[in-house]
């Protein structure tokens, strides 16, 4: 029996250099044919997820929506946060307009660095530090190199650890496909204002060369400017994938990647530079520059139909720099730059064992994962060209983590009870080799969770689930000071999903969001903001008119609270009441089109909930806006199995101008949003 799987799930892979990987696949996809079968699929699922498809969806016990190849391809998003937009409770802030620094933010968490969210690829923890630099200051993904994006909001804390208060978003990479094949694909991207343009250019080969090992190559160059001035960006991602399946019972993925970014940064404007021109850059110094790589390595083992092993291996070596002029204040004059280098060095291992047992279902793992994180600060004064090393800090994390569930099937299978219980125990030592001065942080904590399922009927499916996530105290919190601790948070959820006919379905979810402790950055220092609440409904559905159109909508009512502290009573900031999206998808022959439009109600940028823009841009309400994106595309077949897909599309159709408050390195004034974008895309596949 052949002891391929052509069926794409997840997949990880060894390190080998890109470049003499895709000579290797070239040569041999000119002289082997792939003789790819599948096996018997495995009666136990190690994932708790399960795969990343619409089917596997209707009986997951929580709020989930999967984005899947067409979602990603076909609604001309300028970049993933784009395609996030239209999954409800999702706020996402656009800082480039590139997609290398995202900020997405669930359910009135902060968005800025997607800091409240636990974004996997395949799985593996992509944050620099997993631990104690979960915001993504290194974002090492591209669109083109994705097959699907699974989001699963509210808690999951059991299964996948810490920092996921927001829930978990899971990036699956393009499978390994079972015959020998191509994709080729240019994309442009034109600002209609201002004339700049962005290239995105992706290649991919891949196939099983033999019928036991499938291998891939992915490489995606991105070149050119964002709308703004001063916004050149260079993006190198390389990818190569391996599949080795020993026998039927063993099976070994491997990834590794290089990922590299330069770019500018236009930054915040002041609110008058902005209504002179949104477009202009008053951050005359501000850039980025990182590199990373990551390799991953996955043993699956299956005892027997009912018992199987899965153990998991990451590692990654990462290197980022921001480069920021002070004052932040954009209106004043530049008195020096300041370059902050982190360099990361993160491994982790986690074998988990899956057993059914009669009507049980036990997963039991555990994790460990160890960080070394130097980072550094040098300001160089402009006057006098002075160069002074202000920080020269190291950080030492290990992290060890136990858990265990057991999914219950009763009632004939139709409902099915999951108790589970995770132990993080976390150590950070933290040193100033300037000062002597040491910090350390041990908070272990138990993080219980509960989920129900229940097929009320063939077509009705009802959950709820309760669950608890830590957030340790970060990098970032330790060095500036402030008021800041290990913070908890308790998330609940209790929904349902309704096929109402063979071409309709709608989605409805109640959540709320109890935090112990939460921290943010505001007004230039870390704030603890005791305790907090966020809760709402969100509303999914879609309706198949016949075989050629379909429509979609999603809304989210959001209403969150501060309950203690100096700013009680007052609303969180960055958290829009009102989060409603509709799509719209018809087919004609070999043509697609399709729209969405996007509505998002004003907000407050900072905790104190300040209504009047203060005169730097620092605070203020957050303006209502509206998005309407719309892409045309057309399949052209080109001979012997080959397909040509053309695509003409504009996002941001009405060019709608809104801003967000500065982030980061650029802390003080309005960011604008991209304006109206004009995207040419032509893919090959053969």
């Amino acid at each position: 029996m052949s002891c391929i799987r052509a069926r794409a799930e997840t997949r990880q892979r060894p390190r080998i250099s890109p470049l003499s990987m895709a000579v290797a696949l070239v040569c041999v996809s000119l002289s082997h044919t792939a003789l790819a079968e599948t096996l018997a699929p495995v009666t136990v699922q190690s994932d708790w997820l399960g795969p990343p498809t619409e089917e596997s969806v209707k009986t997951y016990t929580g709020a989930r929506t999967v984005l899947e190849k067409e979602d990603l391809e076909e609604r001309g998003a300028l970049n993933l946060e784009d395609a996030l937009r239209r999954v409800p409770g999702v706020q996402v802030l656009d800082e480039t307009g590139t997609g290398i620094l995202p900020n997405i933010g669930v359910r009135g968490l902060n968005p800025l660095r997607s800091e409240r969210l636990q974004i996997l690829v395949d799985g593996y923890p992509i944050a620099i530090g997993p631990y104690t630099n979960v915001g993504l200051s290194l974002f090492p993904v591209t669109l083109p190199s994705l097959e699907a994006v699974d989001l699963v909001r509210g808690g999951a804390a059991v299964h996948y650890g810490p920092n996921n208060v927001g829930g978990v978003l899971n990036l699956v990479t393009k499978p390994i496909p079972a015959k020998t094949s191509q994709t080729f694909r240019e994309r442009l991207q034109i600002s209609e204002e201002t004339g700049n343009m962005l290239t995105d250019t992706y290649y991919r080969i891949g196939g099983f060369v033999r019928e036991d090992l499938g291998l891939q190559f992915q490489a995606n160059i991105v070149d050119g400017k964002g709308q703004r001035d001063r916004s050149d960006t260079e993006v190198r991602n390389f990818i190569v994938d391996g599949e080795y399946y020993l026998n039927p019972n063993n099976d070994f993925k491997a990834q590794l990647q290089y990922y590299e970014v330069k770019a500018e940064l236009p930054g915040a404007l002041s609110p008058a530079a902005y209504e002179q021109n949104p477009n202009q850059s008053q951050r005359p110094f501000d850039a980025y520059d990182a590199d990373m790589w990551r390799a991953t390595f996955t043993w699956n083992h299956s005892f027997n139909e009912d018992t199987k092993l899965t153990w998991r291996n990451f590692a990654h070596q990462a290197d980022r720099t921001f480069f920021f002029s002070d004052p932040m204040d954009p209106a004043l004059s530049p008195t020096s730059v300041s370059e902050s280098p982190r360099i990361f060095s993160v491994h982790g291992t986690e074998p988990r064992i899956t057993r059914k047992i009669g009507n049980h279902t036990i997963i039991a793992g555990a994790r460990f994962v160890e960080e070394d994180v130097r980072f550094d600060v040098t300001r160089t004064t402009l006057a006098t060209g002075a160069v002074n090393p202000l920080r020269r800090w190291d950080f030492s994390t290990t992290a060890m983590a136990y858990y265990l569930s057991d999914s219950i099937a009763l009632m004939e299978n139709r409902l099915t009870v999951t108790p589970g219980i995770r132990y993080e125990d976390v150590e950070t030592n933290y040193r100033d080799l300037n000062t002597g001065a040491q910090f350390q942080n041990n908070p272990d904590e138990w993080l219980p969770g509960l989920t129900v399922g229940y097929q009320a009927t063939k077509d009705v499916f009802v959950f709820a689930n309760a669950q608890r996530s830590l957030v340790p105290v970060q990098t970032a919190q330790v060095t500036r000071g402030g008021d800041v601790g290990n913070e908890t948070a308790e998330n609940y959820e209790i929904g349902s999903r309704w096929q109402i006919n063979p071409h309709a379905n709608i989605a409805a979810t109640l959540f709320r969001v109890d935090y112990k402790d939460q921290i943010v950055f505001d007004t230039g220092a870390f704030r603890n903001l005791g305790e907090t609440r966020q809760e709402g409904v969100e509303l999914e559905g879609r309706w198949n008119l016949d075989s050629q159109t379909e429509l979609g909508m999603s809304y989210t009512y959001l209403d969150t609270e501060q309950l203690s502290g100096a700013d009680q009573g007052k609303k969180l900031r960055n958290a829009p009441t009102h989060h409603i999206g509709v799509d719209a998808v018809h087919k004609f022959g070999k043509w697609t089109a399709n729209a969405n439009a996007l509505y998002v109600s004003e907000s407050f940028s900072d905790s104190a909930n300040t209504q009047a823009e203060t005169a730097n841009g620092s605070a203020g309400e957050l303006p209502a806006y509206t998005l309407v994106n719309m892409r045309v595309g057309r399949d052209f077949p080109i001979g012997q199995g080959k397909n040509m897909n053309l695509g003409f599309g504009i996002n941001n159709l009405f060019d709608e101008q809104y801003f967000f408050r500065g982030v980061d390195v650029s802390t003080i004034g309005r960011v604008p949003a991209p304006g109206r974008m004009l995207l040419v895309e032509m893919q090959v596949d053969f």
